[in-house]
């Protein structure tokens, strides 16, 4: 395995200029958008459409406004609560990211799983994954944050360490990355709406790096870049006239 993975990755064909014409556009779209300026209430609707989005991708039937008051099915639901508390856990993310993929585990599957599965791994291979994931995040990277997000995003996936709502885990893990990494630091893109946009080409990409190698690696990430740039169009800066989001399930 090479000292560092995911610059290994970040190498591979076409992925520098992909990932560096994603961030040019993000940094474009937060600074034109205004993100000096942007308030916390920003950072709470981001964070409110992600869930809609990501409620949309376990097949919710939503309405953003819906669960602006507090409503919405049981999946819905519990992506909201996930949502509200989920930036708060960007320093723990730091130093321990196992204890942060339990905490969200236990958000995002309350209503779904028995209490005693919650935030608890149940696949011996994918809890090894995990592991192994959480110590390489512990070492230098010279890889892009937006790299590291994609590739965080697709192992804990594909790890299926959680007896349910691994892909629900997998998002709220990629959102971290970005603010942590800087890419986002005040969390008002939408990355999940990036996925959203695109449900089919999202399950594909997911289930080729799944299936392991680099191709499916180097799949992955290509299409990572696009759905960034995606999520980055569906910011709440934007006006909602020119706002990019996903349609409803």
């Amino acid at each position: 395995m090479p000292d560092d993975p995911f610059a290994a990755a970040a190498r591979l064909e076409g992925v520098p200029s992909a990932f560096a014409a994603t961030r040019d556009g993000i940094d474009s779209v937060l600074r034109d958008r205004g993100l000096r300026r942007s308030s916390p209430a920003s950072t709470t609707e981001s964070l409110l459409l992600g869930a809609a989005a990501t409620a949309a991708l376990q097949g919710s039937a939503y309405d953003v406004d819906e669960l602006r008051r507090g409503g919405g099915d049981v999946t819905a639901r519990a992506a909201v609560r996930l949502s509200s508390e989920l930036l708060g856990l960007a320093p723990v993310w730091v130093r321990s990211p196992l204890q942060v993929l339990a905490r969200i585990h236990t958000l995002a599957a309350s209503a779904a799983v028995p209490s005693d599965e919650l935030g608890r791994p149940v696949d011996p291979v994918g809890a090894q994954r995990l592991t192994a994931l959480a110590a390489r995040l512990a070492l230098p990277t010279q890889a892009p944050g937006l790299v590291v997000a994609a590739l965080v995003h697709a192992e804990v996936a594909a790890a299926g360490a959680f007896v349910a709502a691994n892909d629900v885990v997998a998002r709220a893990a990629e959102r971290l990355v970005l603010v942590v990494t800087g890419v986002d630091p005040a969390g008002v893109t939408v990355p999940e709406a990036g996925h959203a946009a695109r449900p089919q080409a999202y399950r594909q990409a997911l289930d080729g790096y799944a299936s392991g190698g680099e191709d499916g690696a180097h799949r992955w990430l290509l299409y990572a870049a696009q759905a960034f740039a995606l999520g980055a169009e569906a910011t709440p800066l934007a006006p909602p006239a020119h706002r990019r989001a996903a349609p409803p399930a």
